[in-house]
């Protein structure tokens, strides 16, 4: 049976993500950090952990089509305070499309002290990451990291998810704590939510 037009409507606007993801992952696969955008289960469980009664920016690193920003903005986050990082210019192009309000940067999340310089207007309450880090060598995980914890406000978190069943950066950093959520099964692949905060 078909669906009704006002169904086939809402669905259409997530198969068009779906297509121009994959579509990016088959150009470049090591930049993306995933094959489809982020289900809403897991992207919710990303925006919990942001704080919206700050006012401070919300740093949100390879948004991608915008399924965390969506998540952050349902959430409560005012979309005002959102900083995209995205390294896509077609996604930036839709980006700023979809979400006006924002600041949206098209530049290079690993390199996050340079692509941030002269953007933020005070440190960060968060830095949500969508990043595919496990494809990265470690270094390049904990020099970015490091520039987030020197972008946010003290205690605030970095939020990074992972389909990997090991953390993306060690739970071992001096002076950082770390805590996951469970497993989220209804994402596929299944994944988790890592929440790094500086001591």
């Amino acid at each position: 049976m078909p669906l009704p037009s006002s169904a086939r409507a809402l669905k259409k606007p997530r198969l068009d993500d779906e297509v121009r993801f994959l579509r990016s992952w088959i150009e470049k696969p090591l930049h993306m950090g995933a094959v489809m955008p982020s289900g809403k289960l897991l992207a919710r469980t990303m925006a919990h952990y942001v704080d919206v009664d700050s006012d401070a920016p919300v740093v949100e690193l390879g948004p991608g089509t915008g399924a965390i920003t969506s998540a952050l903005i349902e959430r409560g986050v005012d979309p005002k305070r959102l900083v995209l990082v995205e390294y896509n210019p077609g996604f930036c192009a839709l980006l700023r499309d979809r979400y006006p309000q924002a600041k949206v940067v098209q530049g290079d999340a690993y390199r996050l002290r340079d692509t941030l310089w002269n953007v933020l207007s005070a440190p960060a309450s968060a830095v949500v990451s969508g990043l595919p880090l496990v494809t990265k060598p470690m270094l390049t995980r904990l020099r970015l990291i490091r520039d987030a914890f020197t972008a946010l406000a003290p205690g605030a978190p970095f939020v990074q998810f992972t389909y990997a069943v090991v953390p993306p950066i060690p739970k071992s950093l001096p002076g950082v704590s770390t805590e996951a959520s469970e497993r989220i099964w209804m994402n596929l692949p299944p994944a988790r939510v890592w929440v790094y905060r500086k001591d």
